[in-house]
Formats: C-alpha cells, sequence, structure tokens
C-alpha cells in the first residue's frame, strides 16, 4: 500500500491512497483524512487502507491523477522527528572533517538527535536559507513511522512497531554545526527542517529488497541533473531500523506516527576505503560532506562547494524494475 498527503489549504493536507505506478491517487476521508490520524488508530485504519488500495489496483474506485508536486510530505508535521547515524562510515568521514576522532563505542550504540519536526518541507518544495555561508548540504536517507513503541520495547516489538517507509533529505548547515556541537548540547539550528518522499509505503510493497529492518536498494542522489550517490541503503548499515527504534524507546515511549531516520546511507569501497564518486565508477555519496572530507584526504582541501542558491538536488529509489518506489524529492535551494 501507498499512501500520500495532498495540499488542501490545512496544515496537516488530506490523506490518499495512491497506486503503484504512482499515477492515480483516491481520497480516503470516510476512513481517516489524514495520515496521523489513520496511525492512531491503525490496527483498524490499516486493514482499510488496504482494501481501497487493492479496488484502486483494479480499477474499482474512482480516482483523480497523482501528481508529486501536489504532495506534502507524508507527515506534514509530526510529534517525533529523531534521526540516527545507522552508516558509521559516514559518521567517521564527517568527524573527519571537523578534526573530532570517533570514539569506538560509535560502532556500538548509534549516536541519534531529536530533530524539528512541527514543519517539514514539500518534497518539491523549495529549501530556502539566507546565507550560502552556512554550508548548505543535502542528507539523503531512508525513514520509518512507526506506530506505538512502549518505553524499554525489545528488538522483536520495535521491528512489529515499523508502519511505513519513505525517504529524507535531510537538510545541514555543515557551517553552523562546529560551533553548536562545542557548546556541548546538540544540534538546533544547524538541522533545519527536513522534506519527505512524495509517497510513504507500508513494508510488503518492497518485497524482498525488505527484510525486516534493512532496505537493499541503491539511494539515487543527483545533484543539478548529474548522478551524485548511488549507495545501496542495505550495505553497511551498523545499526537497523529495530536497532534505531529500541535506542530512541529506551527511556521513553513513542507515540505513533514517530518518525526514525537512517541517518545519511554510506557506501565503503570494495576494499574498505571510503569510496568513490559515481563518475570514477564508485558508489559516490549522499551528502555533500562526505566527498569534501575525501577530496581532503586526497589533496588537503575539499574542492566541491556545498550547495549554492539555484542548485538543485533529487533523491529517489527504484525497484529492481526500474519503478519509483516513493516518488523523488526534488528541491531547489533558494534566498530566503
Amino acid at each position: 500500500m501507498k499512501l500520500a498527503t495532498l495540499r488542501d489549504g490545512s496544515r496537516d493536507g488530506r490523506l490518499v491512497v495512491v497506486s503503484r505506478d504512482l499515477t492515480r491517487a483516491t481520497g480516503v476521508p470516510h476512513i481517516a483524512r489524514t495520515l496521523q490520524a489513520a496511525l492512531d488508530d491503525w490496527q483498524h485504519v490499516g486493514p482499510r487502507l488496504r482494501d481501497v488500495a487493492a479496488m484502486l489496483e483494479t480499477g474499482a474506485e474512482p480516482t483523480e491523477r497523482f501528481h508529486e508536486r501536489d504532495a506534502l510530505s507524508p507527515l506534514p508535521r509530526a510529534y517525533q522527528w529523531a534521526d540516527g547515524s545507522a552508516y558509521v562510515n559516514h559518521v567517521e568521514l564527517v568527524r573527519k572533517a571537523r578534526g573530532a576522532e570517533m570514539p569506538a563505542s560509535f560502532w556500538e550504540d548509534p549516536l541519534m538527535y531529536q530533530g524539528g519536526s512541527d514543519s517539514f518541507l514539500a518534497p518539491r518544495g523549495p529549501i530556502r536559507m539566507a546565507d550560502e555561508a552556512w554550508g548548505i548540504d543535502c542528507e539523503g536517507e531512508v525513514a520509518v513511522i512507526v506506530g506505538d513503541v512502549p518505553m524499554g520495547a525489545d528488538i522483536d516489538t520495535c521491528r512489529e512497531a515499523i508502519s511505513l517507509v519513505m525517504l529524507v533529505n535531510d537538510v545541514s548547515l555543515r557551517g553552523l554545526i562546529p560551533a553548536e556541537l562545542g557548546k556541548g548540547f546538540g544540534f538546533f539550528q544547524a538541522k533545519p527542517s527536513s522534506a519527505f518522499s512524495p509517497v510513504t509505503v507500508t513494508p510488503d510493497e518492497l518485497g524482498d529488497a525488505w527484510d525486516g529492518g534493512k532496505l537493499s536498494l541503491p539511494l539515487e542522489v543527483d545533484l543539478n541533473g548529474e548522478p551524485f550517490g548511488r549507495a545501496n541503503a542495505g550495505v553497511d548499515m551498523t545499526f537497523d531500523f529495530p536497532q534505531l527504534i529500541a535506542h530512541a524507546a529506551k527511556t521513553r515511549p513513542l507515540c505513533a506516527g514517530t518518525i526514525i531516520g537512517s541517518g545519511t546511507v554510506s557506501n565503503k569501497g570494495p576494499d574498505g576505503d571510503p569510496g568513490k564518486p559515481v563518475s570514477e565508477g564508485g558508489a559516490g555519496y549522499s551528502c555533500i560532506a562526505e566527498i569534501r572530507m575525501i577530496e581532503t584526504i586526497k589533496s588537503g582541501k575539499p574542492s566541491t562547494p556545498f550547495m549554492r542558491f539555484g542548485d538543485t538536488i533529487r533523491i529517489e529509489m527504484k525497484d529492481a524494475d526500474g519503478h519509483s518506489i516513493f516518488g523523488a524529492i526534488e528541491q531547489t535551494v533558494e534566498k530566503a
């Protein structure tokens, strides 16, 4: 089942069920007006939405044309957005970029920060920033939406709590991160609003690519129309989603609609090296900070700039037959 939230003039939009080929949709106000309302009663609402999805595929439901440009993030705002760093290769590279050593514990206990969840960007909406000097970066990620998770939940409970899967562009302002972390109190200004894919899907839509905790497909990241990243989201993922959810729920319950992110998808090279750009036959990168670090290692300084006004980032994932699963996040940086 595929779900989306379309603009209707309200903050939370209206929930629609989307066809597998992302061309058609049908509204479900008689079942749940918003995705959050559906998640609040997922046990009863989920099966009803699945019935609609089945009828949509057979033509038994009235439909409207689905346009990704009309979609908001599936949850335009959420009760909680917690982003992990499941790809420790990414953490290691980015810490090197700011001269910080990586403790050995990072391979055993995931990092996680609590992001702002009151105003997510639309997947085709602009990234508006006041200053290019802030170091505007994209971060291509996978995320899950969970149902209610009790405090201290075990791994199996956390696995069963995964209701939906989607993609993320976790916007980061690299120029602001060092000073904020230097205060010893975490991210805030350096982590503005994120954007999620036009469509979110139930795990069964992912077939064999989903093993209950990891999504093993390449994440396609294009920068200004050129291939930038093709890292496989199921490779080099040190902590899977049930582990990330359990980490988040260690000292608090998670309410239905909580979003848990994977962190930037990142693959090592075949010999354990940091990997090569797509243009050189490698898997590339899901954020600019990684290639800048590799350039620094090779030549003493980075040569790839962070995003500037007018730059466009596109993030998408396709199935084995080359069909888009979640639709595409495509955003252009604009001056606020």
